[in-house]
């Protein structure tokens, strides 16, 4: 016997009383709050949602590329998943207008109700931070908890936030790993980390990379120097065009990572980036191009909302202490410079050059160009 399921109501799957019954604070009910203090609710509210929806997708996007073979056909996926964390982002963002119709003596009202709760205690943004591959290191005190986990603690007792960014913590590859180890394996001329001489390949390239970027630095410059006017001129440019064909060969060759035994794994990731992006056009590159694109993009956006945050901190309340006691809009504005995590990412747009300047394709077969040996038109 069939048994009928009852028709579904919006309101029974959306739960909209149960949501509507959420915005009271501290209080039984939002009855007697005033519009701002349940905005400022709200707010919060839909903020944390969102971030539910950008750890879903970001776990889906890191256990795609945590696998030790990633499916091509996938990387459309991963793309829309990356791509979808980002105008998330710009969503929160926009948020921030919603708060600054509020006045700094509207929410002066209800402030002192918060101390010493933080938006530092979002445990889902944390876990986003983690998720992405935020090096504890590279971390910033909020004011006098020695870890940002003790901030989640309630008189050092754990929380569902503490045992949530916790088992986070635990939660390995982040996204910049498993994206690393994707990108380790890429095919670069050809070659790849299994060949007994991907080394002496890699090296090739790399080595073909930095003499045309120093032909087409020579060439800027000679542009640059039509401008100088005094022998300072000169020697200043010179000297700065001297040093970015250095810094190329530097970071292509990871010389600033440690320990040395970690370069040649960097190396080869730096490498595979340049040679994404720069034979992009590439069938077999086409796609993991995009992906590269939709991570910076995503990156960019994270940037944008934490500069976003502190101007309307700032716009709100000034420069004062927070309220869980860091030093306010500093804190988030040295947030927005320091937590980045797909550095190297950014840093290869400083050594593309043109089209016309690539070095040669070599095996192009490999790549889905057969008989191809430069770039298509």
């Amino acid at each position: 016997m069939t048994t009928l399921r009852k028709p579904t109501a919006y309101w029974d799957y959306i739960r909209v009383e149960e949501m509507l019954a959420l915005q009271s604070g501290l209080e039984e009910t939002d009855a007697g709050l005033a519009n701002d203090e349940v905005m400022f609710i709200v707010v919060h509210q839909i903020d944390e949602l969102w971030f539910k929806l950008i750890v879903r997708e970001m776990v889906s996007v890191r256990n795609l590329f945590a696998q030790p073979h990633v499916p091509e056909q996938s990387l459309a996926s991963a793309v829309r998943g990356i791509r979808r964390m980002e105008t998330v982002l710009q969503l929160v963002a926009h948020h921030f207008a919603l708060m600054e119709t509020m006045t700094t003596r509207d929410y002066l009202a209800f402030r002192d109700k918060l101390s010493p709760a933080s938006g530092f205690q979002s445990a889902q943004m944390r876990e986003i931070e983690i998720l992405m591959g935020l090096d504890d290191a590279d971390r910033l005190p909020l004011g006098h908890e020695h870890s940002y986990q003790d901030a989640l603690k309630d008189g050092g007792k754990e929380t569902a936030a503490s045992r949530r960014v916790r088992a986070r913590v635990a939660d390995r590859p982040s996204l910049a790993e498993a994206i690393g180890e994707w990108l380790h394996r890429t095919p670069i001329q050809g070659s790849l980390p299994a060949h007994a001489d991907d080394a002496a390949n890699v090296r090739a390239f790399i080595d073909a990379y930095c003499a045309t970027h120093a032909r087409a630095m020579a060439r800027a410059k000679q542009l640059a120097l039509t401008d100088a006017l005094t022998d300072a001129d000169r020697t200043r440019l010179d000297q700065r065009y001297a040093k970015e064909i250095s810094g190329a060969r530097s970071f292509l060759l990871a010389e600033d990572v440690e320990p040395e035994g970690a370069r040649a794994r960097a190396s080869r990731i730096r490498a595979a980036l340049v040679f994404l992006e720069s034979y992009r056009e590439l069938p077999l590159l086409a796609w993991p191009r995009e992906v590269i694109d939709a991570v910076v993009a995503f990156e960019q956006a994270f940037v944008i909302f934490r500069q976003r945050h502190a101007r309307m901190v700032e716009r709100i309340i000034g420069r004062r202490i927070g309220t869980g006691g860091s030093s306010g809009v500093d804190y988030l504005d040295s947030t927005a410079n320091k937590y980045r995590v797909f550095r190297d990412v950014w840093a290869v747009r400083t050594l593309l050059v043109q089209k016309s300047e690539l070095p040669l394709l070599e095996n192009p077969s490999f790549y889905g160009f057969a008989g191809e040996t430069r770039m298509p038109e």
